[in-house]
């Protein structure tokens, strides 16, 4: 016979492995076809990001310099691992209409699991006692780590694609 806990441990272990399988699942399908790449809108969601990042650390902060340390580093941190992320970004120019696409790449998508096991690891971990920090200081941390990476994808993407999309009108 099963403990309560022994159930309710599984449970929170296997659903949100049960629910990313199904959501990369859905996206590989989706990496597939190209699609058009915006640059007008990908300063959407790392602004939403920024806003609700600046929400968090302004109504609970965290409560020690030693998290806001780890924050600032997790923000660089975060920058580094998206400027790789959308380096891995496929983005190529339709020559037929002269627009943008984009499409994931594998290596990107991986790259994504990866740091989803990581921080999944890292809440297990801290939740059954395994690390010395507190759920709210991880949990500021990975939103600092977020917010670096999603910036950082963006802004290097749209760089790239402005450099790619002079070189087909110019040639």
């Amino acid at each position: 016979m099963n403990h309560p806990t022994t159930g309710q441990s599984w449970m929170s272990f296997v659903l949100p492995i049960v629910v990313i399988a199904v959501v990369m699942t859905l996206r590989m399908r989706r990496m597939a076809t190209a699609r058009p790449l915006k640059l007008e809108r990908l300063w959407i969601g790392p602004a939403l990001y920024a806003v609700i990042a600046g929400l968090v650390f302004w109504t609970t902060p965290p409560t020690t310099p030693v998290v806001w340390l780890a924050c600032a580093l997790a923000l660089v941190a975060g920058a580094a691992l998206g400027w790789q992320r959308g380096r891995m970004m496929h983005i190529s120019v339709d020559q037929e209409t002269g627009t943008l696409r984009q499409k994931a790449s594998f290596a990107a998508m991986a790259f994504l699991l990866v740091l989803l096991a990581v921080r999944t690891a890292a809440r297990e971990a801290a939740q059954a006692g395994g690390l010395p920090v507190d759920i709210k200081a991880l949990t500021d941390v990975l939103i600092a780590l977020a917010l670096g990476l999603l910036t950082a994808q963006r802004v290097e993407m749209y760089q790239r694609a402005k450099r790619l999309l002079a070189g087909a009108r110019a040639g």
